[in-house]
């Protein structure tokens, strides 16, 4: 099939969520259809702590995964399950929310707070399995250091080496490489899946064209089994993602994602009710 080409460069937009964390939202609710079946991505870089330190207080989440990657910083965190740590740098935590999970998340004051959450959803089948938590420190992820390239393996499979995690529910490939200035690197991908890059740090090629990417945008790839990239003179540090689309329907509401309308006025009335964490 040859390379994937660009489907969508996004630039996201400022926003402030939880009790005014001000963050980048690459994509989230318009763009279901587009990065099945991821459902959200957003990235915070900030050297002000007024601008993070009120944190993302007690909320519920149902029906999704969440992965928090945090290169940088601190992020002290506990739930109903009576987990309590902390996310560090080069960190990474995924969470399975399924049928119901109480948590908290309130980045510490640091010199620079640099990371990403990403939503995964659930299928259906899966909506209201077990919550569960996956901590990965930085000794557990993988890493490959080639010529001009440094790959480090979040989820799932690079060349002869396995990351930590794969996904019980969705098989998502997860990697951070870093590209040293100009240097070319390719990747082998499911031609049914979905592949995109959220550039962190520098900028790059990803097709072949002369279509520059900048820093803090994701690319969305499309139709092919190869990613192209070749980085500019800076260098380029990018996260990518890969799963097969669900190809279900979505009702999302808030930190619910369900598949009927009727699901999501169900968990909303538990939650008024004070039934939604089950044991």
């Amino acid at each position: 099939m040859g390379n994937r080409i660009i489907d969508e460069l996004v630039a996201g937009n400022v926003q402030y969520d939880g009790a005014g964390v001000k963050l980048r939202r690459l994509f989230g609710r318009p763009n279901t259809q587009a990065f099945d079946p991821f459902l959200l991505l957003d990235a915070f870089d900030s050297t002000n702590p007024e601008e993070y330190v009120k944190g993302f207080p007690w909320h519920p989440h149902r029906g999704i995964e969440t992965v928090t990657y945090l290169i940088h910083g601190d992020i002290e965190h506990r739930d109903t399950l009576g987990n309590h740590g902390s996310i560090l740098d080069g960190s990474c935590q995924w969470m399975t929310a399924g049928r119901g999970i109480l948590h908290q998340e309130m980045p510490q004051s640091t010199d620079r707070l640099l990371g990403v959450q990403l939503w995964v959803n659930l299928p259906k089948k899966d909506k209201m399995t077990t919550p569960t938590y996956r901590d990965i420190s930085p000794s557990l992820v993988a890493e490959v250091v080639e010529k001009d390239a440094t790959v480090r393996i979040l989820s799932g499979r690079y060349k002869e080496k396995v990351g930590p995690v794969e996904g019980n529910y969705v098989k998502a490939r997860l990697l951070d490489v870093e590209l040293g200035p100009n240097a070319r690197w390719h990747l082998r991908v499911e031609e049914k899946n979905t592949v995109f890059c959220y550039l962190i740090l520098g900028s790059g090629q990803f097709d072949g064209t002369k279509t520059v990417v900048p820093p803090s945008h994701v690319v969305l790839l499309r139709d092919g089994d190869e990613i192209s990239v070749q980085a500019c003179e800076e260098g380029v540090r990018f996260l990518l993602v890969e799963g097969e689309p669900l190809h279900e329907p979505i009702a999302w509401g808030g930190p619910i994602v369900m598949n009927t309308r009727e699901e999501l006025h169900q968990t909303f009335k538990e939650i008024d009710e004070g039934t939604f964490i089950q044991k």
